[in-house]
């Protein structure tokens, strides 16, 4: 994962409501538990015509021309912007994966589906609750400049301008977490030396669990 304070990038304007983490990544490609290859297959229904599956070439399917992802002024937009309840049904860290796998680093929204926002942050994905205002604001700005700020380090989306849009909300935790670009292993390695000194110190008590 990645570590930054300051991210500036165009925006794709996902103008859809509780968009279910099948929608994100449907459920014919969640064999892998791999990390990666899951970003040709985003949105997977909405962006092509055909029905997809493992193994397809993507390259050869047909596209939706009329999908957002697929219009030429969004492409290589990294921050996903939409609308409430983002990322319900299921619990599968495939919809975080096939996010970032695809190039996204950030998603605006007035509301997240509890397991999916806790997804992105446990894989370094930062997930923003803004306002219903804001998002408007965000989305009419993706037919002008379309390039926005996020600086995390003092909470605020800025426009291309670096003038204040709005400031946001993020546990102290998960700020260090995405600042650091630490993941939950990442976490548990800044303290092996603790962890290796408590071992031995078990081992010393009970030498028999060991034998």
């Amino acid at each position: 994962m990645n570590e930054y304070t300051v991210h500036e990038a165009k925006m794709i304007p996902l103008d859809r409501e509780n968009v279910d983490t099948d929608q994100i990544i449907p459920k014919q490609f969640l064999k892998s538990i791999k990390k990666s290859g899951f970003g040709p297959n985003l949105f997977d229904s909405w962006r092509y015509l055909d029905t997809g599956y493992p193994g397809l070439d993507n390259s050869k399917r047909p596209i939706n021309k009329d999908f957002v992802m697929n219009k030429e002024e969004y492409l290589g937009s990294e921050i996903l912007i939409t609308k409430e309840n983002f990322g319900c049904g299921s619990s599968r860290e495939h919809a975080v994966w096939a996010l970032q796998d695809y190039g996204i680093k950030s998603v605006i929204a007035p509301s997240f589906a509890d397991i999916f926002f806790n997804n992105c942050f446990k894989n370094g994905l930062l997930a923003i609750e803004v306002s219903q205002e804001t998002i408007k604001l965000l989305f009419k700005l993706t037919e002008e400049n379309n390039l926005i700020n996020i600086d995390l380090e003092n909470q605020s989306i800025l426009d291309s301008e670096e003038r204040l849009i709005c400031n946001f909300d993020i546990e102290p935790f998960r700020k260090k977490c995405v600042l650091e670009g630490l993941d939950e292993i990442g976490i548990s390695l800044q303290y092996k030396d603790q962890i290796k000194a408590h071992e031995e110190s078990i081992k010393n008590k009970t030498p028999w669990v060991f034998r």
